[in-house]
């Protein structure tokens, strides 16, 4: 668990917002929203920018500080000078670009940002997007499963980040009262531990796959402002196109099968390569070693366990190394 207590604050005031973010900082910042009146009873209508709004700001430029900025909470004190406040984070914060803006999951944000006329700038940074470039163990990188904010939070931190579900008791956030201090809490700790795995996994990226970094920072954080561009508008498809993709994809993918047919003699390898009759050619066939067991305690046949039998195999039996590369 963790020693020390963040400082978390709801700010209404526009000049102590102002004061906050008035700097070139790398800033982390998390939006609360709730559905517009005509979607209250529809499920999920808070993810969808044409059916719901922002009800507050959390932000973040120093760990362990973290302020909430409430603009359309039904009870309790709201943010004053609403039109100056956008004003003033369209410039400073969200479209300036000498100042990294990090968020998780970053396409959302986009989003919502884009249905306000406002389109983030880079430099940007979306620390799911660099969770599922990190390691989560010597063979396997975190999947979108593994890197949930909360999650991470608690994994890395063991923080105490009670889920959205008991805060708001069956709620929405626009229902909250934003003084209260765990709403503060909960809008906060999402922004300040944004700003922590931000540090975290470029201190991770320098030291490990610098490669990693510059793919985060060039690629997949630019990318996630345009798929949340895209989840407002849509986006065109050439159907004809992609048909033609599938059947290239199609039949590569049928000519990798034919060839690991020929050198397991037929042997079924399912979908994924994982199957019973797979793991026995492997283990009982082939005599290989079991590099990797599930967590119910039975072989291994997936990613990891691939790539570890496939250095193995380089090093004692090299003639197998080419079954490997197929699957």
């Amino acid at each position: 668990m963790e020693f020390y207590k963040p400082i978390y604050k709801c700010v209404t005031a526009f000049s102590d917002i102002k004061a906050f973010l008035d700097n070139d900082k790398p800033v982390a910042f998390d939006f609360e929203t709730a559905p517009d009146e005509l979607y209250r009873r529809e499920e999920k209508a808070a993810l969808d920018a044409h059916k719901s709004h922002i009800v507050g700001i959390s932000f973040s430029v120093s760990e362990g500080e973290s302020i909430y900025v409430p603009l359309t909470h039904n009870s309790g004190d709201n943010a004053d000078n609403q039109e100056e406040l956008w004003s003033f984070l369209k410039a400073t914060v969200f479209e300036n670009k000498n100042r990294v803006k990090i968020a998780h999951n970053l396409a959302f944000e986009a989003m919502f940002l884009y249905a306000k006329g406002i389109i983030v700038q880079q430099p940007c940074y979306d620390t799911i997007a660099a969770a599922q470039l990190t390691l989560k163990a010597p063979y396997e990188y975190r999947t979108l499963h593994d890197s949930g904010l909360k999650l991470l939070a608690i994994q890395f931190y063991g923080a105490d980040m009670p889920s959205f579900e008991k805060v708001t008791n069956g709620r929405h956030f626009d229902e909250m009262n934003p003084q209260d201090y765990e709403t503060i809490r909960y809008a906060c700790a999402d922004s300040e531990y944004t700003l922590r795995l931000y540090y975290r996994f470029n201190a991770w990226f320098d030291n490990y796959l610098p490669q990693h970094r510059v793919i985060v920072e060039q690629l997949e954080s630019p990318t996630a402002v345009y798929c949340g561009m895209m989840k407002y508008n849509g986006v065109p498809m050439d159907r004809e196109l992609m048909q033609q993709k599938n059947k290239e994809a199609t039949s590569k993918i049928d000519g990798i099968r034919t060839e690991i047919d020929r050198i397991t003699g037929g042997v079924d390898i399912g979908a994924n390569a994982s199957t019973a009759a797979f793991k026995k050619y492997l283990y009982t066939t082939l005599g290989l070693p079991v590099m990797k067991m599930t967590e119910k305690n039975q072989k291994a046949a997936n990613d990891a366990a691939m790539q570890m039998l496939k250095e193995w195999c380089e090093n004692n039996k090299p003639e197998y190394v080419k079954l490997f590369e197929l699957v």
